[in-house]
């Protein structure tokens, strides 16, 4: 025979820790439990053997008394009335029965109509209601299809659908399904426990691979019953059993293939019971229930590297089932590091979560867990392995300090030296703070928490990488983007992405300029082309003119002999002014048509950067020479005669 075995069998987290709870709680003193603490009666007598009494209504718990609400949950009555009997409550509400009291009460202060979906006597459901005041209570479709025809108006008022946790999971599609056909403003929260489905999706495969198959349980459990009837639709022989009594060995004595699983109220001790009357059986086993036992109570150490499941998710803690004796807890704080990361990013119900085991405490029956504490050792080992395989991390310039700055990388405090940050000697480095950084580790000293890092290191491999690309693709005539790095007299220093190159001062405009600085500043985003380079020694020449607008041009394009212009005074020199009549083209301007009086020097009437109006006298297209009067402009006569005569002898300009 071959035995295959649930992995998800037994006591969930909720009973799991109400019984535990209890079980303590009796150690100390005498506890009362509101109503059956799990679906089984053999569990409930071993607590009452222990010295806790079960008791039916809130009001026959004495005043002052310890009484435990079960994972079941209760009514907010409940509440109401052991705190006027000043009782001492130890609440194990399962957070999934929790999470469903939020929702009802919150669709409810909407104004909207709870609708549970479950057995209306079960314990839970009766808590469920007791948190709203106009909830309905359906098992499936069919009865919600009658509850429509007796009341029309109900589909078109706003519903709020919840289900029980222990629901089975195709009812409450069908539900969906089948609701959302004829209800207009509906609402759905899927609130079947993570567990529950889980452990009825494995008792579903299960059941189709087995000849026979065990279900562990007490028969008043609802989630035992559910298990049973899910895997008779599948399996040819099911039985339920409570005990090991309970089980006929002669009924599995032809099946090749036995199946187990166990319903959410059925301690280890009963299975582990079960198991033991069936090994007898065995001839072939895949995993045994005594194997999961024994995994079930290994011990864990402070320290210890810890995978589970999200069980629930509450205002104070992440809850994690870890397949040991005890459940695993992670309080919000130890979460992240990151204070405005969401709980919702980090963690999710059925979802598997990594931590590091804190404390073990067997008098809280807890494992405490920190998942912050398990990533700063994975940071860390990243930054170790970052020195060794110069990887590139990112950080966040979080401060300025007298010797550099510090960057947060994965939550580590690493140094970066001013001569490292990648600016200047005497730059002020409070410009980067709160900026990302690209940064290589250069050191780390993690028994003194010490690591220090280089941006410069980063950037000069990235300017490497960018230079080579660029000497790899360069060609005359090829446009780039760049910035202005430096000026000098003669020109401008352009950064083109990872390698410098210089615009002539004659380059930079078509106007006749002084300095460099009249036109650009060091910082400024400039467009460039190559009008040459030198590989061997690295050199490049770049040009900033529009050579596709050549002045002479535009300038004829503009003007003809006659016409007024206002141009600007650009240079003056013994014989006249030189005006800029269009950026590119000059035009001269005799002294003797500065004005209609006698001049000694031009600087008696005109100084450079003024602008005034001339005439255009005459224009040497061959020369590309340009006659200028601001006399004609004064004078009815006009002076075309005496300025040819002039400008024969004045020389060429300098």
């Amino acid at each position: 025979m071959i035995v295959k075995v649930a992995k998800s069998a037994g006591f969930c987290y909720g009973v799991r820790r109400a019984v535990e709870l209890a079980e303590r709680a009796a150690a100390q003193g005498p506890v009362y439990l509101l109503g059956h603490i799990t679906h089984n009666d053999h569990v409930i007598r071993r607590l009452e053997d222990m010295g806790a009494v079960t008791i039916s209504l809130p009001e026959e718990a004495p005043e002052g008394s310890t009484v435990l609400i079960r994972a079941h949950g209760e009514p907010d009555g409940v509440y109401e009335t052991l705190k006027g009997r000043r009782c001492r409550v130890l609440d194990a509400t399962c957070p999934n029965v929790i999470r469903i009291h939020d929702i009802v009460r919150d669709a409810e202060a909407r104004g909207r109509v709870p609708v549970i979906v479950g057995e209306a006597d079960h314990p839970e459901i009766l808590g469920i209601l007791g948190c709203t005041r106009e909830g309905i209570v359906v098992s499936g479709w069919d009865e919600l299809e009658q509850i429509f025809k007796k009341m029309p108006d109900l589909p078109g008022q706003p519903l709020t659908f919840v289900s029980q946790t222990t629901a089975i999971l195709v009812n409450w599609e069908k539900i969906v399904e089948n609701t959302k056909k004829v209800c207009t403003n509906a609402e759905f929260f899927d609130t079947i426990c993570n567990a529950t489905s889980r452990r009825q999706s494995e008792a579903l495969e299960l059941a189709g691979q087995c000849d026979g198959l065990i279900v562990i349980g007490d028969q008043k459990s609802s989630n035992t019953r559910k298990l049973t009837q899910l895997c008779a639709s599948r399996c040819p022989l099911v039985v339920q059993a409570e005990r090991g009594r309970d089980v006929d060995r002669e009924q599995f004595r032809r099946i090749r293939t036995l199946g187990i699983t166990a319903g959410a109220s059925t301690p280890e001790w009963i299975i582990k019971e079960v198991t033991n009357k069936m090994s007898d059986e065995i001839m072939e086993i895949e995993q045994s229930f005594a194997e999961m036992l024994e995994e079930s109570f290994k011990i864990l150490n402070t320290g210890d590297r810890v995978t589970g499941t999200v069980a629930a998710i509450t205002p104070t803690e992440v809850q994690v089932e870890l397949g040991v004796k005890y459940p695993g807890t992670i309080p919000l704080s130890e979460l992240s590091d990151d204070p405005d990361v969401k709980v919702e990013d980090l963690a999710k119900v059925g979802e598997e979560i990594e931590a590091i085991v804190m404390l073990v405490s067997d008098r809280d029956c807890v494992v405490k867990l920190s998942k912050k504490r398990l990533d700063a050792d994975k940071n860390w080992e990243t930054v170790e392995n970052a020195v060794e395989n110069k990887d590139v991390l990112e950080g966040i310039i979080t401060e300025e300090n007298k010797g550099g700055l510090v960057a947060n990388v994965k939550g580590i405090r690493v140094f970066i030296p001013a001569s490292q940050s990648g600016k200047p000697r005497g730059a002020d480095l409070s410009e980067m703070v709160k900026t990302r950084v690209q940064l290589r580790i250069t050191e780390v000293n993690r028994a003194r928490r010490r690591v220090v890092g280089s941006i410069r290191a980063v950037a000069a491999e990235a300017r490497a990488a960018a230079a080579a690309a660029i000497w790899d693709n360069i060609e005359v005539g090829k446009r780039y983007s760049g910035t202005v790095k430096s000026l000098t007299s003669y020109g401008a220093f352009v950064d083109i992405g990872g390698v410098d190159g210089m615009v002539h001062i004659s380059e930079l405009s078509w106007s006749r300029i002084k300095t460099p600085a009249e036109v650009v500043s060091v910082g400024d985003p400039i467009e460039v082309y190559v009008i040459s380079f030198d590989p061997e020694k690295k050199k490049i020449s770049l040009g900033v003119k529009d050579h596709s607008q050549e002045p002479w041009t535009v300038f004829t394009g503009k003007y003809s002999v006659g016409d007024v212009a206002s141009v600007r005074i650009v240079k003056l020199m013994t014989f006249g002014a030189f005006a800029e009549i269009v950026p590119g083209v000059d035009g001269l301007i005799h002294i003797s048509q500065l004005a209609d009086h006698r001049v000694e020097k031009p600087g008696d009437v005109v100084n450079e950067g003024d602008t005034v109006d001339a005439k255009i006298t005459a224009i040497d297209e061959e020369n590309k020479k340009v006659s200028l009067s601001i006399r004609a402009l004064l004078e009815s006569v006009p002076a075309e005669d005496e300025a040819d005569v002039d400008e024969e002898e004045a020389p060429e300009e300098e």
